[in-house]
């Protein structure tokens, strides 16, 4: 099991490259989102349950890109 290190432990470029996954983790899934969703709408599939989650998923994720460029994280055309 793997020792969790307190954020003292944590330098600033351990932080760097956290943070940096998880903005790719981001725009990845929001991409991968968005393609799923096109698909569907391209099958007609927009009152699906599964269109429906999705965008629900589209929606959080462009909120929290929208977050990263509010703080200056990212540019603005970044985000996807």
């Amino acid at each position: 099991m793997a020792k969790e290190r307190s954020m003292e432990e944590i330098n600033s470029a351990d932080r760097l490259a956290a943070f940096e996954k998880m903005l790719a983790a981001v725009q990845k899934e929001y991409g991968d989102i968005l393609e799923k969703m096109d698909g569907l709408k391209a099958q007609g599939k927009v009152k699906t349950v599964t269109y429906q989650q999705l965008m629900s998923r589209k929606l959080m994720y462009q909120n929290m890109l929208s977050l990263y460029q509010i703080y200056g994280l990212i540019e603005k055309g970044e985000a996807e």
